[in-house]
């Protein structure tokens, strides 16, 4: 099943999507998703950010073939994005002044579905609600320059997510590529993650709850290239669709 966030006559609602077809629900994504029987084309409407969720989670370094030379870590190593930072697709990512060196990095993204505090890998999957796709721009620039990397990271614009959540995918082998104005930069499957996302999430958990609705992101695959305003990002998770961002100057 597909579940989004959609704007249509000025309004906020959850969504089923079915092809090109949009069904409109009572609640939000996590209820019982009874459908209104209003339908309108997905043409008609405004694909917003999935979830608003109370934190984003991301995975530092969690392929080999982004590590590089770079030795990987034996426990999965997580950083914060503020939730500020969020946009939907078809979003305006912003290269902020000062930042020289703006780079995509293609993800998958995990939905968290339920409260996780303290989950087993084995377990992991009853935590999940869906899958969607991730751009985790970053600025290598100020991740060089910044002992932290609240700036690098969590500007605004620096999370996109979208365009919906797909809630009929397992984690072990999930395709993502990204794109940068048509050009292919990355490819990789979660199959090739140094940590697992059951793993990941076991590791978050055990010292941070996961509420419904977080966000975490899995790693990004391969060598990442800098955006120039004029590009539009795109990030291609199989088995869901594509998430795609124009780039422009601040």
């Amino acid at each position: 099943m597909r579940i989004a966030r959609v704007r249509h006559e000025r309004r906020t609602s959850t969504a089923i999507i079915e092809g090109d077809v949009v069904h409109l629900v009572s609640g939000g994504p996590f209820g019982s998703l009874t459908r209104t029987g209003v339908t309108v084309p997905l043409s008609d409407v405004q694909l917003l950010v999935p979830v608003q969720p109370s934190k984003i989670v991301a995975m530092a370094v969690n392929y080999h073939s982004h590590a590089g030379d770079r030795s990987v870590s034996p426990k999965p190593e997580a950083f914060l994005k503020a939730p500020s930072s969020l946009i939907g697709p078809g979003e305006a990512i912003v290269i902020p002044a000062g930042a020289e060196n703006v780079h995509a990095e293609a993800e998958v993204v995990v939905v968290i579905g339920r409260r996780a505090r303290g989950v087993r890998a084995a377990e992991a999957d009853r935590y999940i609600f869906g899958y969607t796709a991730g751009n985790d721009v970053s600025a290598r620039d100020w991740q060089r320059l910044d002992t932290q990397w609240w700036r690098a990271k969590s500007a605004d614009t620096f999370t996109a997510v979208g365009p919906w959540i797909e809630t009929d995918l397992t984690p072990d082998r999930i395709p993502v590529e990204g794109r940068i104005s048509g050009r292919r930069i990355q490819r990789g499957d979660t199959s090739q993650l140094v940590h697992s996302i059951r793993a990941c999430i076991e590791a978050v958990s055990a010292v941070m709850t996961l509420e419904r609705g977080d966000l975490l992101f899995t790693g990004t695959p391969e060598t990442t290239a800098a955006m120039a305003p004029g590009d539009v990002a795109e990030v291609e998770v199989e088995g869901i669709g594509i998430l795609r961002n124009p780039v422009v100057a601040g």
